[in-house]
């Protein structure tokens, strides 16, 4: 690549997809719009929520956050590579893969989804801090969406892996929560969609994933 995974912007479709979404919830009742918008600092993520707001997703001069916590899993040597890549140029590092398992393996210079779930843990604490009661979207990637879910259903290394294995989040599908009081002493979320392409469906844009191929994009 010419370009660091963070610079890269949408695509043509990309924006039709972000389009859809925002049209998508500028149809929804008042009280159901977001009211802060969080975003990875990645230059996609920042474009999807600035054309999601512009299309009327949510208020027009509402502030888009950066938040680098948001970013998505940092791969280090193995950025970029396919899987058969990964075992004839990394062979140690693939052997140590296999033998770890996806959830705990750090490779030189990246991250373990543990180590997505440790800093994301820390904005689960800043939304509930500063947002409380506040509607709040996200704007970020495969392996930070699927980690939040962690976070939030109390998930196990199995149950994570497997929502995984059954296939991509794909691009600007909609996964979200509702607070339900009856959950536990002090309330809690619970998942209401996951994965849901409905707006683009809608608008007949064509629905896309992010590559399979690449073995960072599944972390």
């Amino acid at each position: 690549m010419s370009v660091r995974d963070a610079d890269v912007p949408l695509s043509p479709l990309g924006r039709e997809q972000a389009r859809a979404l925002g049209h998508w919830f500028a149809d929804e009742p008042q009280d159901s719009r977001p009211e802060i918008l969080l975003s990875s600092p990645y230059l996609r993520a920042f474009q999807t929520a600035q054309i999601f707001r512009d299309a009327g997703g949510a208020i027009l001069d509402e502030p888009i956050c950066f938040d680098e916590r948001l970013r998505e899993k940092e791969f280090g040597i193995l950025d970029g590579l396919t899987t058969p890549g990964i075992r004839n140029l990394e062979p140690e590092q693939y052997e140590f893969r296999r033998m770890l398992g996806k959830f705990y393996h750090r490779s030189p210079g990246g991250e373990s989804w543990c180590d997505v779930i440790l800093r994301l843990r820390s904005v689960m604490d800043t939304i509930s801090l500063h947002y409380a009661g506040r509607r709040v979207i996200i704007f970020t990637h495969q392996v930070v969406v699927l980690c939040l879910r962690y976070i939030i259903e109390s998930l196990n290394e199995t149950e994570i892996l497997a929502i995984d294995r059954a296939g991509d989040v794909a691009n600007c599908a909609i996964t979200d929560y509702v607070y339900d009081p009856s959950q536990g002493h002090r309330g809690g979320l619970v998942l209401r969609r996951y994965n849901v392409t409905a707006p683009m469906e809608e608008e007949a844009t064509e629905v896309t994933r992010e590559p399979d191929a690449i073995a960072g994009a599944r972390g």
